[in-house]
């Protein structure tokens, strides 16, 4: 069985997204793609990042926010999307607190007014 994200939650990360590219700050999306085991997130999570570090919404429960938001400013910065994979057997991950048994991957993307 799936189990997606309430819809509330992804509208409000977007709204929030859309303010700042409203105001001219450069965003970024990380979104859960990709769950194996236990994980505090299901995919389709989301988690909008502004070019001075503010974020709204999650995508790990808190355990790798702070990863993921240098992950979007650097997507921010080169343009670039990254794929990131956090599980118990990565250091890393360790590093920031994710000990709870699963791994979790999140695409990282930066987002552009049209």
């Amino acid at each position: 069985m799936t189990v997606l994200p309430e819809n509330d939650d992804v509208l409000a990360v977007l709204d929030r997204a859309a303010g700042w590219l409203d105001t001219g700050q450069p965003v970024a999306l990380a979104t859960v793609v990709q769950t194996w085991g236990s994980s505090p997130r299901p995919v389709g999570s989301q988690m909008a990042i502004s070019g001075d570090g503010r974020f709204e919404g999650s995508v790990s429960g808190g355990c790798v926010e702070g990863a993921v938001v240098e992950a979007g400013q650097a997507a921010m910065a080169d343009g670039k999307p990254r794929l990131l994979t956090f599980g118990v057997s990565d250091g890393e991950a360790w590093a920031v607190g994710l000990a709870c048994g699963g791994t979790v991957r999140i695409y990282v993307e930066p987002v552009t007014a049209s």
